[in-house]
């Protein structure tokens, strides 16, 4: 093991490897979900306004995702008018617009709208989305024919799911400064894309997968093996077991 690396233990009991900052990180992210839960459970209660609602966001901000108030966040940014809640910048450049919507509200495209406007004019790739509770990410897709980018989920947790803690831990950590620095959240951004079916479905045909299902037939069946089984195994996978439209 790396001397940089230690393993922690989650709620599940499954073991994980992570950098000395990691475990920091994620400890303070941990521990800041577990002090906001309950003014949080209170903003829910009571359905707070959008006022409330913006002043627990920044706090969070602050302690759990390491962004400071006064230097990282910035009410300035406008577009066409409209204010933008809040935006993330990063050593004087913008990383991402944020909207905040009161607590009870439901969150979905429409409340992005002018982020989006904001960091297509400006030139960034995230866009974040809260009501305090739900934490949603946004990255914008560039259009294959030129269009407008196309917003796609990365992160979206829910902090009053008390089933979901560690997702939720692991989800925030990705907000982090330190996690922004370090590139896990465009790296998530990545495996996001690298997981979607037609990526999947090229992976499943190759070689390396191909000789794994071999192996496990040839295991589960007791056969030495013949010539073509490969060609055979990718045949169905191809033709009977991956949607048709997904292969190239």
């Amino acid at each position: 093991m790396d001397t940089e690396e230690t393993q922690v233990m989650a709620r599940t009991g499954q073991f994980t490897t992570t950098l000395g900052w990691e475990t920091a990180v994620r400890g303070r992210v941990a521990a800041a979900v577990d002090r906001f839960a309950g003014p949080l459970a209170d903003l829910a209660e009571r359905d707070a306004n959008d006022g409330d609602t913006r002043l627990l966001v920044a706090d969070f901000f602050s302690v759990g995702l390491n962004f400071s108030k006064y230097q990282d966040l910035t009410t300035e940014y406008r577009t066409s008018g409209d204010s933008i809640d809040y935006a993330i910048v990063l050593d004087g450049e913008l990383f991402a617009p944020v909207e905040v919507r009161r607590i009870g509200q439901d969150l979905d495209l429409r409340n992005i709208q002018m982020a989006r406007r904001l960091a297509v004019e400006q030139g960034v790739d995230w866009v974040f989305l809260t009501n305090g509770r739900v934490w949603r990410v946004y990255h914008l897709r560039p259009d294959a024919d030129g269009g407008a980018p196309q917003p796609v989920v990365v992160v979206d947790v829910d902090l009053l799911d008390q089933d979901s803690h560690d997702s939720n831990v692991d989800g925030l950590f990705l907000l982090t400064r330190e996690s922004v620095e370090h590139g896990r959240l465009e790296a998530m951004r990545r495996w996001r894309e690298a997981a979607e079916a037609a990526p999947l479905s090229g992976a499943l045909v190759s070689d390396e997968v191909v000789a794994a299902v071999r192996d496990r037939l040839r295991e589960s069946a007791e056969h030495p093996g013949h010539v073509g089984e490969d060609d055979e195994i990718r045949r169905v996978l191809t033709e009977e077991v991956i949607a048709r439209g997904l292969l190239g």
